[in-house]
């Protein structure tokens, strides 16, 4: 059985025992805090969590998981083993309070003995039984399960149930919720199979866990207490590499003489395939004992293992709209991709070997997933750029670390290190393969002491200094001010001054006052103490969540404790939130245009303009921003409300929008426009879109490497813009004497006109130095190497005088010649030497820097043409003619 025929009668064993076959949900999940989906039961948290009840009770998947970087992170064990992978399939059934421990046991014996036809006696099964300070009770239930179904088949369950604590057979989704003992199925790969259980749990290659049957039954407490749960679901997951790979390394379990491999599966043996193909580097299967003193096979099997999973990991994510990019899950990418360029360029692969093998992957996988199909051009485009980006410092960089290598034998400075990651792009991790490729360590303490140091002066060069008043005030501030009927007039009591350098920071026990935050600038207003108005011009807030309020000018420090009123400037508050609002909308509609892979990457928002960054393959055309912009225009005169709710993070709609590496906590706040934009945001916006008035795109640049920004003005400032540009357009009609319809054709001609007279007066000029040329040609008439002319032309630039001088040489053939020219305040030199004159001494570098010298000025060149001059500091400059 290959992997499509597994895959295929997985679900379909599943589906006629009654479950639902659901898709598998995107690599980019749902729960803003995680980095990648990383677990088959990421997309049923909320129906564990009792939030949501789905129309179904049974279910069935595969599911695409990614494990790199974060909590679950398998990178660093890529390669070197045959079994951990970035990208991997989990597949596996649930019952959300229907089946439990009898029937999920049981379906999952009967599909790997009867329908797969693995080895009974090879199988092993672990239950729960804990340790003094574990929860709950053995899993007398499971383990009279399995004691049945072995006894049944004539094995023994004194040596087929494998006993294991917390550690091993307890699942927990967190430190609380849902949660239940497991039981994990095992398989002996050992030539006899005869182990008895002794390598279960061992960490032994040779005997390997299948499947993870979950079986949440209690309610894990704040108090450490555990609850039942009135409903019991179940939770299973079975690596589907594994199983794979099992069946093509034991040929359908008639062969267990070799280690098995996940990689001798015909998930991979295509991609290697096509590198032997076409590059002619072929796998051979081979596993180091010690990664440390691998030998030269090894080392080349290693680096094809990582380059294999590699760009199944980046074709899978950047087809669910996950690109490399310089944070979060983006820069877990692109040190996944340049990892595996890396290894290609070590094995003499050429640039762009990486972008190509995504065709392998998607031709072997799109059949099942057909995302891979439809975003087949933008997967290639994006891992073709990156590749060719990180290939234009990759040779220096290996230049440069074979180099630091040279210094010392047993270890990599900090240092160096760092130049390497700051300078050439090579993450830290890969810094470390490479040097425990030579048996060398990395000093990662010193580079996290230079990065800190760089962080250190990112933060000095920003024009605001960081407030921390920790050590003043740690009480958080109440925010009641997103109501605009709330924020003029507002009543607080001023709790503390702060001064900081020449600023002045006041702090109140609640304020209407929005601080910055999510890109949004904080409100402008007053505050009003006793008889005395102070003009709030900035707000922030420190890492306790107490608002710092900036005042121009200075407050006497016992004022604190005074009654205060605060007043926003309704007015600013308006346009901020006519931007934030419709940066949402702005999202909205590039993804509608160029694709649901567009994801935010950065923004900014004050009261005149609006800043949007996201992930871009190539910039977008003119076309595409009319659209976009179109579709923005069209939702503000559609007058749509804005729903803006708080509510559990797990509850968030479907289709909601997170900005992974925002901190959220577990009540967010979702912002809805219409029907057609939710986002997680704390932001300021409206309550219509109306408000927003107009809408105009200004600008659209690059920004870094695959990120493009949008510049946009709303409302005030959109009118603004338009009655500029209109006074612009009507002054320049005036000008020209034309219609507005006539202004394009009539600049157009204009410029073409200009165009032309230029090209003429060029020539005519250029006509004009020959003939300087040929009359000092002429008096010349014939030259020797030791002829040497000497000429003083009156306003020629330095290029004009190269066109005389190697115009001059020409035509005499032989012998030295200087010209000079003084110009706007600068005397110009220039030389030429024809083969013959540079043979018997001459050097037309060393003559203009001796002239130039002479002036205190400067110059040279080569023997045959060099160029100088200096500044003209007499009002007569001797000239030899």
């Amino acid at each position: 059985m290959n992997s499509d025929d597994i895959r295929g009668s997985f679900l379909n064993f599943f589906s006629n025992h009654g479950h639902k076959i659901v898709e598998s949900s995107s690599l980019l999940p749902d729960a803003p805090n995680l980095l990648f989906t990383n677990a088959g039961m990421n997309q049923f948290v909320p129906i564990f969590l009792g939030n949501y009840k789905p129309s179904f009770t049974r279910a069935a998947d595969t599911q695409k998981c990614i494990r790199a970087g974060g909590k679950h992170n398998d990178l660093d064990d890529v390669g070197f083993d045959t079994y951990h992978h970035t990208f991997f399939e989990m597949i596996g059934n649930w019952s959300f309070g229907d089946y439990f421990k009898k029937d999920a046991i049981e379906m999952a014996w009967e599909l790997l003995t009867k329908v797969w036809e693995f080895p009974k006696n090879r199988l092993y099964a672990t239950v729960y039984s804990p340790s003094p300070s574990d929860p709950s009770e053995f899993d007398q239930e499971a383990y009279e399960i399995w004691s049945k179904i072995f006894k049944d088949e004539g094995i023994n369950p004194d040596t087929h149930i494998i006993t294991g604590n917390k550690h091993d057979n307890f699942w927990m989704m967190g430190n609380t919720g849902p949660c239940g003992p497991c039981s994990e199925i095992h398989m002996d790969l050992t030539a006899d199979g005869n182990t008895e259980g002794g390598l279960v749990n061992k960490g032994s290659p040779w005997c390997i866990e299948l499947w993870n049957l979950v079986f949440m039954q209690f309610n894990a407490k704040p108090d450490g207490s555990f609850e039942t749960l009135k409903n019991k679901h179940v939770d299973t997951g079975m690596g589907f590499e594994r199983v794979v790979g099992i069946f093509a390394k034991t040929k359908n379990f008639s062969d267990f003489s070799q280690l098995p491999s996940n990689y001798d599966s015909d998930l991979f043996v295509d991609i290697f395939d096509e590198i032997e193909r076409s590059y002619g580097k072929k796998y051979r299967g081979t596993i180091a004992d010690d990664r440390n003193k691998m030998s030269t096979t090894e080392l080349c099997d290693f680096r094809l293992r990582a380059i294999a999973d590699h760009i199944r990991a980046l074709t899978f994510a950047i087809a669910d709209g996950i690109f490399p990019s310089n944070d979060g899950r983006g820069y877990v990418l692109r040190r996944i991709l340049r990892r595996a360029v890396m290894f290609g360029k070590l094995l003499g692969l050429p640039q762009g070997f990486f972008s190509k093998l995504s065709g392998t992957v998607i031709k072997k996988m799109g059949n099942y997933f057909h995302e891979l199909i439809e975003q087949k051009e933008i997967v290639e485009n994006v891992i073709s750029n990156e590749e060719s980006a990180f290939s234009k410092t990759l040779d220096r960089g290996i230049s440069i670390f074979d180099d630091i290598c040279k210094k010392s034998s047993t270890s990599i400075a900090g240092e160096d290190a760092f130049l390497l990651y700051d300078t050439y792009g090579f993450p830290l991790d890969l810094i470390q393969l490479m040097a425990s490729e030579r048996n060398m360590t990395v000093n990662v303490d010193r580079f996290d002491v230079c990065m800190d140091n760089q962080r250190t002066m990112a933060r000095c060069s920003q024009k605001k200094s960081v407030i921390e008043i920790s050590d003043v005030s740690s009480q958080k501030t109440n925010f009641v001010g997103y109501d605009l009927k709330n924020v003029e007039s507002f009543e607080s009591t001023l709790t503390s001054v702060i001064r900081h350098d020449d600023r002045c920071f006041l702090t109140f026990s609640e304020t209407v006052f929005y601080a910055e935050c999510g890109g949004q600038v904080g409100d402008h207003g007053t505050a009003k103490v006793g008889d005395k108005i102070f003009k709030i011009v900035d707000a922030q807030k420190d890492k306790n969540g107490c608002y710092l309020h900036e005042v121009d000018g200075d407050i006497d420090e016992k004022m604190a404790g005074e009654h205060v009123v605060l007043s926003v400037d309704k007015n600013f508050r308006r346009n901020v939130s006519r931007n934030h609002s419709a940066t949402h909308i702005l999202q909205y509609a590039l993804r509608s245009v160029l694709g649901t892979h567009v994801k935010q990457a950065g923004s900014y928002v004050d009261d005149k303009r609006l800043r949007f960054d996201f992930n871009a393959i190539s910039a977008p055309t003119v076309e595409e921003l009319n659209k976009t912009e179109t579709i923005v225009l069209k939702k503000i005169l559609e007058c749509e409300k804005a729903n803006i709710y708080e509510t559990p993070i797990e509850n968030i709609p479907d289709g909601c929008l997170a900005n992974f590496g925002e901190k959220y906590g577990d009540i967010v706040r979702v912002v809805e426009i219409g029907n057609f934009s939710k986002e997680l945001c704390g932001g300021c916006h409206v309550e219509n879109t109306s408000e927003i008035a107009y809408f105009k795109i200004v600008s659209c640049s690059s920004v870094a490497a695959g990120i493009r920004r949008i510049e946009a003005v709303t409302g005030e400032a959109a009118f603004a813009l338009a009655r500029k540009n209109y006074e612009i357009i009507s002054n320049q009609c005036k000008l020209l004497n034309c219609s507005d319809d006539e202004l394009q054709n009539k600049v157009a001609y204009l410029i073409d006109h200009c165009k032309n007279l230029e090209k003429k007066a060029k020539s005519a000029h250029q006509i004009e130095l020959m003939n300087i040329a040929s009359k000092i040609s002429k008096e010349i008439q014939t030259g020797t190497p030791e002829i040497y002319v000497e000429k003083f032309l009156n306003n020629m630039s330095p290029e004009d005088l190269r066109t005389i001088a190697m115009k001059v040489i020409k035509e005499i053939s032989d012998g030295t010649v200087v010209l000079s020219s003084e110009n706007d305040g600068k005397c110009s030199i220039v030389a030429c030497c024809s083969e013959s004159a540079i043979k018997i001494g001459k050097h037309a570098g060393n003559i203009v820097k001796e002239i130039a010298q002479k002036h205190n000025g400067s110059g040279g060149g080569k023997p045959e043409f060099a160029m100088g001059g200096y500044a003209v500091v007499k009002d007569k400059i001797q000239r030899q003619d």
